[in-house]
C-alpha cells in the first residue's frame, strides 16, 4: 500500500524537525514545499507531503505518523 500524509507547522525549526523525523522513518518527500502566510494568527506556514511503501492493507482508522 501507499501512504499519504501532510505535514505542517508554523515557520520554524519544529518543522524542519517534523520533516526529518518522517524522512528517518521512511518516508518520501512527495513534491515542493508550500509557504503561506496564516493571516489569522500572523505567522508563515509550512508544508510538505511525503509518501511511504508499506506492506498491509490500507485502512482509515490508521495513525498514519506511527507507520
Amino acid at each position: 500500500m501507499k501512504l499519504y500524509r501532510f505535514l505542517s507547522a508554523d515557520d520554524t525549526s519544529e518543522f524542519c524537525h517534523k520533516v526529518t523525523a518522517a524522512l528517518n522513518k521512511g518516508w518520501a518527500l512527495y513534491g515542493d514545499p508550500t509557504y503561506a502566510f496564516d493571516a489569522a494568527n500572523g505567522v508563515m506556514r509550512c508544508g510538505q507531503a511525503v509518501v511511504k511503501d508499506k506492506d498491509g492493507t490500507y485502512t482509515p482508522d490508521m495513525k498514519l505518523g506511527e507507520q
